[in-house]
């Protein structure tokens, strides 16, 4: 395993860090929701060191002998017809070498109506990015602190364009098994282009997470509280439709202040039930609800709920989550104990 740490550590040495946000580099796709039960509590949880198997896609250090033989499948129909997919495996070679876990991230944009410079049709096009993942974490001593990496392997084609990729990403993450407490570190798509679109590199969507978690004593709840996008501050920008004139023709841009800046890295999420057969999930992302909110309109923008249901082998979970009065999305997923 320290070759393959090393491999990881050379990768990352050959890109820079840099803050990046959507629209400001390609392969979004990386970054969105991993599992509908991550969904359901806002979006991006990182603390989750249990039979999840699809939880690694976002934190390695996740990695566990629970998840052995563990198979999931995920799926939503995402925004504007997007589709969008997951599916994660993980394996336990023997208690020594603990557990190896693989992953795929897929997502497909549809088709669209093609026309030239001069307005003339020239046919419909698709567009389609996936990453391929493998994994593996591991104690560090013998303390409470578990590191974790994963290789991707990535490809995209956007009508003619194609492009593929080359990314790690590490987590670190405490467990407290007395208090029931972890907290969790995680470090996103350190990498490079491999072969660009046209001969310009684009940079990859890096980023810096942050997460902590707690089961309550007595009461059936975990909280989940996750700061996101560390790597940049200021995240919120002034919105130009915000935007306010007064009598005389003066205008006021929007102020976007310290708190609102702290707020927006923030994403909170509960689960009750959650070591239950049947537990129900919530979450609320403050990016999400100011940026895509509607002023003086009561529509829930960045609100996500869920449910998770238990049979024998087999776990199934749905999420529906809020993205503004004309956009919501649902996510769909299952894990099957091959055990």
């Amino acid at each position: 395993m320290r070759l393959f740490f090393t491999f990881i550590l050379i990768l990352l040495g050959t890109n820079g860090i840099h803050a990046q946000l959507g629209g400001e580099s390609t392969y979004q796709f990386l970054n969105l929701m991993s599992s509908p039960r991550q969904a359901a509590l806002g979006g991006k949880v990182l603390t989750n060191v249990d039979y999840d198997v699809t939880q690694a896609l976002y934190n390695p250090a996740t990695i566990n002998l629970d998840m052995d033989n563990q198979l999931s499948f995920n799926y939503s129909n995402y925004l504007g017809d997007i589709r969008y997919g997951t599916a994660a495996y993980a394996y336990t070679v023997d208690r020594r070498t603990q557990t190896f876990h693989f992953g795929m991230t897929y997502i497909n944009y549809g088709s669209f109506d093609g026309y030239d410079e001069n307005g003339s049709g020239t046919g419909s096009f698709t567009g389609n990015e996936a990453a391929l993942s493998a994994g593996y974490a591991t104690q560090i001593g013998y303390s409470d602190f578990y590191i974790g990496a994963n290789l991707k392997f990535i490809t995209s084609k956007l009508e003619q364009y194609s492009s593929f990729g080359l990314a790690a990403d590490f987590g670190f993450i405490y467990i407290d098994q007395y208090l029931d407490f972890n907290a969790a570190l995680v470090i996103r798509n350190f990498g490079t282009q491999l072969s660009t679109y046209a001969g310009m590199k684009e940079s990859l969507p890096f980023e810096i997470d942050l997460g902590l978690s707690q089961t309550l004593e007595n009461v059936p709840i975990r909280w989940h509280l996750t700061f996101e996008n560390l790597q940049k501050w200021p995240i919120g920008t002034p919105n130009p439709s915000r935007t306010t004139t007064d009598l005389d023709g003066n205008q006021t841009e929007e102020k976007v202040t310290f708190v609102n800046n702290l707020l927006r890295h923030s994403i909170i999420g509960v689960e009750l039930f959650p070591d239950k057969g049947f537990n129900l999930r919530f979450g609320y992302s403050f990016r999400r609800s100011e940026e895509l909110k509607i002023l003086e309109q009561r529509d829930f923008s960045g609100l996500s709920f869920g449910i998770g249901l238990k049979f024998n082998k087999m776990r199934l979970s749905y999420t529906h989550a809020r993205y503004s009065s004309a956009a919501n999305t649902s996510f769909m997923g299952i894990q099957i104990n091959l055990n």
